[in-house]
């Protein structure tokens, strides 16, 4: 038989799992972390293995540890669900929506959707946490927020997902006169303006520049889409950027044309249950219903100018045909 009395340690175990510490899971709790302590010591006497270690300063689960984490999460999810759908049920108002999205696709997606939500549903809470598309993923798996929007990402176990819109990339950069070459002959002459590291326009990026032996003569990196276009649109460079964000230009000031890379999937990802309260399902359906509004926009685009897309796959034949 199951020991009731074991749930609330192991939605503590949760909490140090997200955290790192018991120091901090306590807090997050607002209990001791003597009490945390003995709560996961009785868990672990009760269980027959450790499922925490010392790492540094902190802690981490053991082998043990991360084999049960998957089914606490849903535990944690279940239980969440349960509540938020009773809260509902009462008249309280209803749980917080907690969302990571990266910065562009919460100004051109998010924010017309929580616009009419909170028109519709004023008592509606939100937390919005911005980030890039990798970071979003990894806190929904563990937890720390309920759904992210996220580029170029496939779901990890546990986790599901719902198809939004194609995107499509562009080449941004300052008008410079009368001139009408493409922008990509600029780029051995003009600085390159890079997202960072990891994600996946910075990916993009370098497969085309690898596949067409461009090396940049300087390159500005960056740490979010809106400072690229806020860089081109002072003068200074030019960039590869979701065809999203093109919304936040001045076209006086700027060109841009489809570029040469392959469009990546933009998904709602969330963690499972999510969808059962009243409130989270109605933003996933709003959601899902302006990601078809803004791909079938996206698909009138212009096709790219003089090559294929390049991929890493087709990089080889590529070259075979030059």
């Amino acid at each position: 038989m199951i020991d009731a009395g074991l749930l609330p340690s192991l939605l503590s175990l949760l909490a140090i799992a997200r955290t790192g510490s018991v120091g901090a899971a306590a807090r997050l709790q607002h209990r001791t972390s003597s009490a945390i302590s003995q709560q996961i010591r009785k868990l672990e006497r009760h269980l027959g293995v450790p499922l925490l270690e010392r790492a540094g300063r902190g802690v981490r689960l053991t082998a043990a540890g991360e084999a049960a984490l998957p089914g606490i999460l849903r535990l944690g999810t279940e239980t969440e669900a349960l509540f938020a759908h009773l809260g509902e049920l009462s008249g309280r108002p209803p749980a917080i929506l907690r969302v990571a999205v990266s910065d562009y696709l919460g100004r051109a997606l998010l924010v017309p959707v929580l616009r009419e939500m909170r028109e519709e549903q004023p008592r509606l809470r939100f937390e919005i946490a911005t980030t890039h598309s990798r970071e979003g993923v990894r806190l929904v798996a563990l937890g720390e927020v309920d759904c992210a929007v996220v580029t170029g990402q496939d779901p990890p176990r546990g986790i599901e997902s719902a198809r939004l819109f194609e995107q499509p990339f562009v080449w941004i950069g300052p008008r410079r006169g009368r001139g009408r070459a493409p922008l990509t002959e600029r780029l051995t002459r003009e600085p390159l303006l890079r997202l960072g590291a990891g994600s996946q326009g910075r990916r993009l990026l370098e497969d085309y520049l690898g596949a067409s032996r461009i090396q940049p003569v300087s390159t500005i990196d960056v740490p979010s889409v809106s400072l690229l276009l806020a860089y081109v649109s002072g003068g200074l460079g030019i960039g590869l950027a979701p065809a999203l964000a093109l919304h936040e230009l001045d076209r006086g000031q700027v060109r841009w044309e489809r570029a040469a890379v392959p469009a990546l999937s933009v998904t709602l990802m969330h963690r499972p249950g999510f969808r059962r309260a009243a409130a989270a399902d109605h933003f996933a359906a709003r959601l899902v219903a302006e990601g078809r509004r803004i791909g079938r926009r996206l698909g009138r685009m212009a096709p790219p100018r003089g090559r294929e897309a390049v991929t890493p796959a087709g990089r080889g034949a590529a070259r075979a045909a030059r």
